[in-house]
Parts: structure tokens; sequence; C-alpha cells
């Protein structure tokens, strides 16, 4: 199972770094804690979709950006055959084996890890997105 907890966290961390920003400063401009953050982030705590929405305005993103790379991810997860879905009705792993896979598309790139039949530790990694700039 695929937290999605730890893919919106994925998200908003890769947004973080790749704006070069601290933990600090989006926690001061979202208003909430450091460690809550760094929580959410790691996937290890579940924010709220008003938290998520200020963490987002804080990160200059829309909330609808992050949750669309969000569903890309886990598009693009579901799509690794046996990772999410047992093929023909068999479990994706055996309870002592540790699968990694892992899929590209060009902005995204999700590597899976089978903890267990029913546990997968998801890690999704994005390009960098260009900064746009439109000249008048």
């Amino acid at each position: 199972m695929v937290l999605l907890r730890r893919v919106i966290g994925d998200a908003l961390r890769a947004r973080r770094q790749g704006q070069h920003r601290t933990l600090r400063e989006v926690s001061t401009a979202a208003n909430v804690s450091l460690g809550y953050l760094s929580e959410i982030e790691r996937g290890q705590k579940e924010a709220s979709s008003e938290l998520l929405a200020a963490i987002c305005d804080a990160l200059g993103a829309r909330l609808s950006e992050v949750l669309g790379e969000v569903s890309d991810t886990l598009l693009l997860a579901e799509e690794m055959e046996g990772v999410l879905v047992p093929v023909d009705g068999k479990p994706a792993v055996k309870a002592d084996d540790a699968v990694r896979k892992v899929a590209r598309d060009g902005e995204v790139s999700v590597s899976v890890r089978h903890d267990s039949p029913l546990t997968a530790t998801l890690r999704a990694t994005r390009k960098p997105q260009r900064e746009v700039v439109y000249a008048a």
C-alpha cells in the first residue's frame, strides 16, 4: 500500500528544494511549526487541506498543481506491474523479498520498494521546474 501522505510530502519537499528554500523559511511563511512541516515532508504526518493550502501558498504554488503532481506520480506507480495492484490475484512480493522497481516519464521518476506483501515505500523525484519569464 502506498501512503498518500508520503507522495504529498515528496512533492512539497521537491518544490521547496527546487526553490532553494529552507524548512524554516517555508514554515514561517505558512505559519506552521518547522518540526510539523518536516514531518509532513517526510510523510509522517497527514496535513489537513487548509494546512496544505497554506504550505502551497508559502511555496508560491497552487494546491491543484501540487495535487496534480501527486496524481501523476500515483498514475506512474499504478502502471508499474505488480506494484500497487497484485498481478493475477497473487501478492506483489513474498514477505521476505525487497523488490525495487523504477519507472520514469519525462518529468517524474518513481521507485518502489516492497517492505512486505501489503506495504510498499514509494519515492518520487521530479526534474526541477524551470522558471518561466515572460517579456513584455
